[in-house]
């Protein structure tokens, strides 16, 4: 079966723009490149991937494009521009003549203020975006879903999807407000959802049981067609590895039709960010 991964990363620890990981981290205190990756991706039948920025500096959104020009199976970037910096329109319209600039991602998880996207002087970026067919990537958590509803209402024309389900707290057992939430855009949205990240927001050593409220719900929801799989590796290091996140994944969408199973592993990813692949 074809799978298209929507959602890793790579970095380089020399560049010292990644200040979310703290030095000496068992698991993430060292490069991942794209030739760390190869092996493992291909191993898992892996054919092609979208490479998501990591780091709040465009310094790294061109070290990221110069990584998926030299590597042919990195299909798109998912970059990052200053949001609330209006003067960036002009490098946003440089960055959307690569052919490999997918979309944008502002860390939404690491700014204090909850209803940051809805402020008034970030909405330029949305229309930007908007106006050139890139791709929005809403990375939140749980505590975002509401304010992220009113963003994609307020944007229903732009191509959207949620990183890692809007990261549900599945370490602590909590559902509830999550799942209502998460029915709701995606009842009154087109918005996407990546089936992505979950391991990490579960308690170590968690199973495929143990997510399978969250996956379940996220398939009732967005279904197939709206959902796809992504490794986020190698922040996905930390909990597990990619092989047995893919295993985890197979048991956990088993009783889809394969015509469904094969949307989840490729063909969403396909449609959404428009790879052309067969």
């Amino acid at each position: 079966m074809k799978r298209i991964d929507s959602h890793h990363h790579c970095w380089s620890i020399s560049r010292a723009d990644y200040h979310w990981i703290k030095p000496g981290h068992p698991t993430w205190d060292r490069d991942f490149l794209p030739r760390h990756l190869d092996p493992e991706r291909q191993l898992a039948g892996v054919s092609k991937t979208i490479l998501v920025q990591a780091a709040w500096t465009v310094e790294e959104t061109n070290y990221l494009l110069g990584l998926a020009d030299a590597t042919d199976w990195i299909s798109g970037v998912i970059g990052w521009v200053d949001f609330e910096d209006s003067s960036q329109l002009e490098l946003i319209s440089r960055f959307s003549n690569h052919p490999k600039l997918l979309g944008l991602r502002p860390l939404v998880q690491e700014i204090p203020q909850l209803d940051w996207v809805l402020r008034d002087d970030v909405d330029w970026a949305y229309r930007a975006i908007t106006e050139r067919s890139l791709v929005f990537e809403a990375l939140g958590f749980a505590r975002h879903t509401k304010v992220f509803l009113e963003l994609f209402k307020r944007h229903p024309e732009m191509r959207t999807v949620i990183d890692h389900g809007m990261k549900p707290e599945i370490a602590a057992g909590r559902f509830d407000e999550w799942a209502k939430d998460m029915a709701e855009i995606a009842k009154s949205t087109d918005v996407y959802c990546k089936l992505s990240g979950l391991l990490t927001e579960a308690k170590p050593g968690a199973t495929s049981e143990d997510l399978r409220p969250y996956v379940d719900h996220l398939l009732e929801t967005f279904g197939p067609d709206r959902l796809m799989w992504g490794s986020d590796w190698p922040v996905l290091n930390d909990a597990s590895n990619y092989q047995k996140w893919v295993d985890m994944v197979e048991v956990l969408i088993a009783d889809l039709s394969p015509e469904d199973k094969q949307k989840i592993w490729a063909g969403t990813a396909n449609k959404f960010y428009r790879l052309g692949e067969d």
